[in-house]
């Protein structure tokens, strides 16, 4: 059995809305086939649009490579990824993302340890996921409009994501307002169902502001919503039961089982400060995120950029998050009374109860980024940036076994060459 997982940490850094970070959430992030991820490719760009609005943006291209190594020998995924930046018309800018990723290395299955304190069981797995990104943008008078396609394919997955923003200027440029709206449409395939595959759409929206408070200050609040509908559960985790409908006694491993329909809220708040005498800026920013699987989570993320002479910047950054677990998340299937079906025919993802998944990124549990990045301005032309982060998982049920969640560390190279 293979296991798809997405590590918590974005393969890249880039390109995403700064109204949804990636690492928030781990409901929204750690699931490799996420309709928000899709979405937040297409919204990218809406970032871009907020500062230094009124300079002719440069032509560009931008190459990065990054590897998340789990410890333990855990999950691996090498990604490369290139953006195109180039102006069309003097009003128009086109922006095109090649995304490649190779995951391979193993991951907890759902499944309890043979006996406690035994090793988490795990599954091996390998993919290749290759994607891209297409987004044009058109600046007139006072709004910028911006709309993007993008696809993203798997051996058992593809996701088709489209998106239409806005960015509108009032009070002399000095407010911005954002609008956005993006929508996925997604096809699950899998050995395990005779029947076909399965689908999953979505639709997200977002409202948001950025305001310039003085020439050293601004900020930003954003507010999204987002609707998700077809199959949500992940065909290659499982759980352990022996509290079945029929033959009580017997140990069964079925799928997990999630609901068919999920929505979720995002709010967003932060400030920029720019510091003159000492040439560096301080970005803060809180999350909060709430949807009807029961998640809810905090983040808060600080980062300091420090121009150190003519040709460094060095960018600390550190991110915390708490969540909650989901109503269905349940590590002993048994010891809370859940009663599932011993059907062989039984498919998950239906739509019928009861709901329930041992999936430890569902569990209640918090993260800690800490990171630096080193970026050389060689010249005008030519940008070389190395990063590095330590990224911390921790549970706070007091029943999932420690060992089922990843720490890592990630590392990112970059080049960016301008004209």
């Amino acid at each position: 059995m293979r296991v798809k997982f997405l590590p918590p940490s974005p393969p890249v850094s880039s390109p995403r809305a700064t109204s949804v970070h990636p690492a928030a959430s781990a409901l929204d992030e750690a699931p490799r086939h996420s309709s928000a991820a899709r979405f937040l490719w297409c919204l990218g760009a809406v970032a871009s649009l907020f500062p230094g609005r009124g300079a002719r943006a440069e032509d560009s291209v931008t190459f990065k490579a990054q590897s998340w190594q789990e410890d333990a020998d855990r999950v691996r995924v090498d990604s490369q990824y290139a953006l195109l930046e180039a102006n069309l018309t003097p009003d128009m800018r086109l922006k095109v993302m090649g995304l490649v990723d190779t995951i391979a290395g193993a991951t907890p299955t759902g499944e309890k340890p043979a006996t406690p304190g035994a090793a988490v069981p795990t599954s091996r797995m390998e993919e290749v996921r290759r994607a891209w990104d297409a987004n044009v943008a058109y600046q007139f008078k006072r709004v910028n409009v911006a709309a993007a396609y993008g696809v993203s394919r798997e051996s058992d997955y593809v996701s088709n994501g489209t998106s239409l923003n806005t960015v509108t200027d009032f009070n002399q440029k000095n407010t911005n307002l954002l609008l956005g709206w993006g929508h996925t449409d997604d096809r699950i395939m899998s050995k395990f169902w005779p029947s076909g595959d399965r689908a999953k759409t979505g639709d997200d929206y977002i409202v948001g502001v950025t305001q310039l408070l003085s020439p050293e200050t601004s900020v930003t609040a954003n507010i999204s919503y987002g609707h998700s509908d077809g199959f949500m559960s992940d065909p290659y985790k499982i759980v352990s039961t022996t509290n079945l409908d029929v033959d009580p006694g017997t140990y069964y491993t079925p799928p997990e089982n999630r609901p068919r329909e999920k929505d979720k809220v995002s709010v967003f708040l932060g400030v920029n400060q720019h510091f003159e005498k000492l040439d560096a800026a301080l970005d803060g920013s809180y999350r909060y995120y709430q949807d009807s699987f029961g998640i809810k989570s905090h983040t808060v993320e600080l980062k300091w950029v420090q121009r150190v002479g003519t040709h460094f910047l060095v960018e600390p950054v550190v991110r915390y998050s708490r969540q909650s677990a989901a109503d269905f998340y349940y590590y002993d299937l048994d010891a809370a009374g859940i009663v599932t079906s011993y059907d062989p025919s039984f498919e998950t993802g239906t739509g019928k109860g009861p709901f329930y998944s041992s999936d430890y990124r569902l569990s209640r549990l918090e993260t800690l980024n800490l990171g630096l990045k080193l970026a050389w301005i060689i010249n005008d032309h030519f940008t070389v940036d190395f990063a590095y982060e330590r990224y911390l998982m921790n549970g706070l049920d007091g029943t999932t076994p420690s060992a089922a969640y990843c720490d890592a560390n990630v590392f990112t190279f970059g080049l960016k060459l301008s004209r």
